[in-house]
């Protein structure tokens, strides 16, 4: 059974930093590709950033590109996102989710509960 668990997340100010973990297990971490993925209150699920499975490409969304970087141990099964710069417009529940192959993030089969994430102004 795929389990992912998300931590990491907070009430932080505007210009902080947080770094959200992802513990995965029950499926071959390192052969897929894994996101980060993200819903702001009343709005619907926003792709953030995306890494292949043996990390060696990542993306990003340009409303974040430059303020996070993405980035996974194979070694520990655990998925990160270091998030700096923070803006109230980051606010959102933040969930990491498996991709369906080695280098395909865009789409995702399964995703874990979430972690919230706070930024006030």
């Amino acid at each position: 059974e795929v389990q992912l668990v998300e931590s990491g997340g907070g009430l932080v100010q505007s210009g902080g930093s947080l770094r959200l973990s992802c513990a995965a297990s029950g499926f071959s971490f390192s052969w897929f590709a894994m996101s980060w993925v993200r819903q702001a209150p009343g709005k619907g699920l926003e792709w953030v950033s995306g890494i292949t499975g043996g990390g060696g490409a990542t993306d990003y969304a340009d409303s974040v590109k430059e303020r996070f970087t993405i980035s996974r141990d194979n070694a520990k099964n655990t998925l990160y996102l270091q998030m700096s710069s923070l803006k109230p417009e980051d606010t959102a529940v933040y969930y990491c989710a498996k991709g369906t192959t080695p280098s395909n993030y865009r789409f995702y089969n399964s995703r874990g509960q979430g972690t919230q994430v706070t930024v006030s102004s």
